[in-house]
């Protein structure tokens, strides 16, 4: 039931609002595909990234559209995150994914917190 196509469409349409909103939504499904589908690891991260390209291309092109999105600001973060994901997908992928899954669910658990529990600074 799980795997049917309706549920495929409502969990692939909550996690599109999230991306859509800049929330994201990749910890969610790969939490789903983990913990509800029990897929492996592996084949959750593969998935969360096909899944991850096309919504946030989406995103990135509709901000840029409404002149929210300066490129040149970002371009430095941009190549500096490309050059860190290619190094530590060689890296993450000769390291057992055990030791992944703990250091992944606290930086999942620190970042809710965190979302909880945040409160904007006031402008001076």
């Amino acid at each position: 039931m799980l795997e049917s196509l309706p549920v495929i469409l409502i969990v692939g349409t909550v996690l599109g609002i999230l991306a859509g909103l800049g929330i994201g939504g990749g910890s969610l499904l790969i939490l789903w595909l983990t913990m509800i589908l029990k897929l492996p690891h592996e084949a959750a991260r593969g998935i969360n990234l096909l899944f991850f390209l096309p919504t946030a291309t989406i995103a990135c092109l509709f901000r840029w559209r409404q002149g929210r999105l300066a490129l040149k600001k970002v371009l430095p973060g941009i190549l500096a995150g490309c050059l860190a994901a290619g190094l530590f997908t060689a890296l993450g992928s000769s390291i057992d994914t055990e030791l992944l899954k703990k250091p992944f669910g606290i930086l999942l658990l620190l970042t809710g917190l965190r979302e909880l529990f945040y409160r904007p600074r006031k402008a001076r």
